[in-house]
């Protein structure tokens, strides 16, 4: 069973207000969504995104008994132009991001996110479109896989986890999961402790893979046309580059333009954009106890000026 992390916390800093507008860039199983509803009054809205065919399947089963949700199978990379058509623009009270995998994409094995059950190398969120990354491992050159290894799983061992990886390709020993994850755990020489030895590198092809990082990118590009003034952002991140991006950005929108120090400016004239709402947001031991997968999870908050 899934259970959204951070549920409490995460509806609680978007500040609902009854008739407002909302959304949820990340549906999963709707654990946040549902929250959000409960918040809601008759008047309120929740637009929801999701590239999963399955999760956008249970949010218009959910839509169907509940005329305030608005549905969209896709990323959340294209809430500005869903809400440019709703004449929504700088209208949105609220937007929150679980970046995190769904437990239903890591437990069942055919959706191939999972290096702890054999299954199908396939790793897409919208496993109905576009390259899996059995695909893609089928084409991709040495030094390229080895980049995505280094980049998105910040893994040292990256070039001898791409050596075997292509060398087990060429080979027709490439087979699933299970497979894939003993070539790249055999090719790295020193194993972390408590951790898997291929966690690093499923995590880097499958951002490769779903344009993870493009799309958060895409998102804080077009976030502040989205939300009102006093609308908040709420993002929770499951590993360090998302959350970098995403600390990065909110610095860079509280701080304002960069200038010169010896110019004299006053606070408006710094085109600062954005408040940053308390301090960064881990969950408790109670919470970790009872679901593992929150232990990484780390929440931001901003507020649009």
């Amino acid at each position: 069973m899934h259970q959204s992390v951070l549920l409490k916390e995460a509806v609680d800093a978007l500040a609902l207000k009854p008739g407002g507008i909302y959304a949820d860039g990340t549906f999963g199983r709707g654990g946040h969504s549902q929250a959000i509803l409960k918040a809601l009054g008759k008047d309120g809205r929740l637009y929801v995104f999701d590239k999963d065919p399955e999760a956008v399947e249970v949010a218009e089963s959910l839509a169907q008994k509940d005329e305030r949700i608005h549905v969209s199978h896709g990323s959340f990379a294209e809430m500005k132009k869903v809400f440019e058509k709703e004449g929504l623009l700088e209208k949105v009270d609220g937007v929150l991001l679980d970046l995190g995998l769904s437990s239903p994409q890591l437990d069942v094995s055919e959706r191939g996110f999972s290096f702890m059950n054999k299954g199908p190398l396939d790793m897409r969120m919208n496993n109905v479109s576009g390259q899996s990354a059995a695909e893609w491992i089928k084409v991709v050159e040495e030094e390229d896989l080895a980049w995505v290894i280094k980049t998105y799983g910040e893994e040292r061992f990256s070039k001898r986890i791409a050596r075997a990886i292509i060398k087990a390709r060429d080979e027709g020993e490439l087979q699933d999961t299970k497979t894939f994850a003993d070539i790249v755990s055999k090719a790295i020489p020193q194993w972390e402790k408590h951790k898997h030895p291929a966690t690093r590198t499923f995590q880097a092809v499958r951002i490769f893979i779903n344009r993870e990082l493009d799309d958060l990118g895409a998102l804080l590009d077009q976030i502040l046309d989205v939300l009102s003034a006093g609308g908040r952002l709420v993002v929770i991140s499951f590993h360090s580059l998302e959350d970098r991006m995403v600390k990065q950005w909110m610095k860079k929108m509280a701080k304002g333009d960069e200038l010169p120090s010896y110019i004299p400016v006053k606070g408006e004239d710094l085109n600062i954009r954005i408040n940053i709402i308390g301090k960064a947001v881990k969950a408790q031991p109670e919470e970790i106890s009872g679901n593992p997968r929150a232990r990484s999870a780390i929440m931001r908050v901003a507020e649009k000026l």
